[in-house]
């Protein structure tokens, strides 16, 4: 069974995509994007090592609150295959997959990335495109450039649902650690350098 990279997996989010979501956000992505609020995640050797049935047993335990669950990073499509398995099981239990890239769909699909079609057919929704920090976007969800890409790719979500209201924000978490300490998610979140990035739950 491949084994996965994970810099952190938060059980019931509601900032990467639609509904509550079980969101895991890989460790390791070689694109290493100008401006990301992650470079922590990088490192390919970094985070800790977890498998497949791991994730689905974390989705299990918050099946009854969830619409579906997100895989962002890193770079998802550089553990293809194992989340491919993590994706099927979860579409499985009757929830909805969405997947962030740093990869065009058209790359993806010419083989970039080793075993991504597995992947790309076991997902609904695809954002894909490398980070822009010189064009942020404001009028989008989930997103931090406007070169970032929606492709629906099944009909289980319907294109307008990453559109803005006029006056709304961002969806913003901010949540409570066992120990006390405040970790703050955001789709998108500004970076130190004032350019919007999305990202994990974050210490301050």
């Amino acid at each position: 069974m491949p084994t996965l990279r994970i810099a952190a997996l938060v059980p019931v989010d509601e900032a990467e995509g639609p509904g509550s979501r079980v969101a895991l956000w890989v460790q390791g992505c070689s694109l290493r994007c100008p401006g990301c609020c992650n470079p922590q995640m990088f490192d390919p050797h970094g985070g800790r090592e977890a498998t497949p049935a791991d994730v689905l047993a974390a989705v299990d335990r918050e099946r009854g609150r969830l619409e579906g669950v997100t895989f962002v990073g890193g770079e998802p499509f550089e553990q293809a295959e194992a989340l491919a398995e993590v994706a099927r099981g979860a579409r499985a239990r009757g929830l909805g997959v969405v997947v962030f890239s740093g990869y065009p769909l058209e790359e993806l699909r010419g083989g970039r990335a080793p075993g991504a079609d597995g992947l790309l057919a076991q997902t609904d929704l695809l954002v894909d495109g490398r980070h822009r920090r010189d064009r942020p976007d404001a009028g989008r969800r989930w997103v931090g450039s406007t070169n970032q890409c929606f492709h629906f790719l099944t009909g289980r979500y319907r294109p307008g649902i990453e559109v803005l209201s006029p006056g709304a924000d961002t969806t913003a978490e901010l949540r409570i650690g066992p120990g006390g300490a405040a970790a703050r998610a955001a789709a998108p979140l500004t970076t130190s350098t004032g350019g919007p990035a999305r990202g994990p739950p974050r210490a301050g």
